[in-house]
């Protein structure tokens, strides 16, 4: 392996789970320069690596293979951040997520890799450039139970999941 690969962690959906946040994205009234996120990278951010010298990421992959108890996100709170980010935030951050959140973070951080300092916020980006689209009303709730996640690769818009990591 050669080069740099630009990675992060992620809870990674189903099918099921990845079709309602589509509902989700679709029911927002894009317009202007809106970039709607597609449906095949729906996921909701842990960490943000960057690049990751390749010849790493086999070691790094086992070093964040981690056990954590199976949890429910309980989705229905659209929102548009700062710099027009369009989200879909959990009701609620179960202390699981933030849990595992934080040790993947302890675990970058004895990799040499330094979290984000900035508090976790959980969410799944349904679009960027999304200044001027006012959010629709908080809707239908729905039910992500979390027994995995995932290291991603992302390169030329692409992502790649490099390894599942199954709750244990």
């Amino acid at each position: 392996m050669s080069g740099d690969a630009r990675l992060f962690l992620a809870l990674w959906p189903g099918d099921a789970v990845r079709a309602r946040l589509a509902r989700w994205r679709d029911a927002w009234p894009w317009t202007g320069k809106a970039a709607p996120v597609a449906d095949e990278r729906l996921h909701m951010t842990l960490h943000f690596l960057g690049g990751v010298p390749a010849v790493r990421i086999p070691a790094l992959a086992q070093a964040l293979d981690l056990p954590f108890p199976p949890f429910t996100l309980a989705f229905g709170t659209p929102a548009l951040w700062h710099a027009g980010i369009a989200v879909l935030e959990p009701h609620a951050a179960p202390e699981a997520l933030l849990d595992l959140q934080a040790r993947l973070g302890a675990v970058l951080d004895a990799e040499g890799m330094p979290p984000e300092q900035r508090p976790y916020r959980p969410h799944v980006t349904m679009a960027r450039r999304a200044g001027h689209v006012a959010a629709p009303a908080p809707g239908a709730n729905f039910h992500w139970h979390v027994d995995n996640y995932a290291l991603v690769q992302s390169a030329g818009g692409i992502y790649t999941v490099l390894r599942h990591y199954p709750q244990r």
